[in-house]
């Protein structure tokens, strides 16, 4: 649970698109493991943020749309519920989508220059999605992405497509081998492991969203 004391602030960020019949109650009930680790009695108690200049957590009814924009104080127990939050939000999801998990941590100081020890910070990426074919498409979207922005240091964007389609191949076959393994019909479970960043290495700055 939070405390004033707790290693690390936690941030949570991510959109996810909801199907059209979810209601509030169903996503204060499969956010619950969120809700009820920030030490609330309720979503909306929990919805705002431990920073002003955060939107929190969103229910944008309308757009059917899910915006998490939200810090809290934790610990590494916080991990264990993410998988359970991802379970949850598959069955909601109208898409797939990811989301970002970063750990700062909280005694350390990027100003202090008369100590050597390295930040704790961290950082996850999980998805959620309807089906691992939407899933999927999250994951190749970003990993694309990722690539091709690092390669164009180098080469020129249209000289790209053979490795993209290689990253195609990768995902259809990652596919393929799900639906030979009768795995279709099992959601899986909501998390992609990291997703850049990791410990040590340079700090990655707050409100890069």
């Amino acid at each position: 649970m939070p405390s004033s004391h707790a290693p690390f602030e936690i941030h949570v960020h991510g959109q996810i698109t909801l199907r059209p019949e979810v209601a509030f109650e169903q996503l204060q009930d499969a956010l619950k493991p969120l809700w009820k680790y920030a030490g609330a009695r309720s979503l909306a108690d929990a919805a705002e943020s431990s920073y002003e200049d955060e939107p929190g957590i969103k229910f944008e009814a309308q757009e059917h749309m899910l915006q998490i924009c939200w810090t809290v104080a934790g610990d590494d127990d916080f991990r264990q519920i993410l998988d359970e939050v991802c379970m949850n939000l598959n069955d909601l999801a109208a898409t797939g989508a990811a989301v970002e998990v970063t750990f700062y941590d909280a005694e350390f100081d990027d100003e202090d220059e008369e100590t050597e020890a390295e930040s704790r910070d961290d950082f996850m990426m999980l998805f959620v999605g309807p089906d691992p074919a939407s899933i999927m498409q999250v994951q190749r979207d970003l990993l694309v992405q990722d690539v091709v922005n690092m390669m164009e240091r180098h080469f020129d964007g249209a000289e790209l497509g053979g490795v993209v389609a290689e990253i195609d191949k990768l995902f259809g076959q990652r596919f393929d081998d799900l639906v030979n393994s009768m795995q279709l019909g099992k959601p899986p479970r909501g998390s992609g492991g990291g997703h850049g960043g990791g410990h040590g290495g340079g700090r990655k700055p707050r409100h890069l969203h």
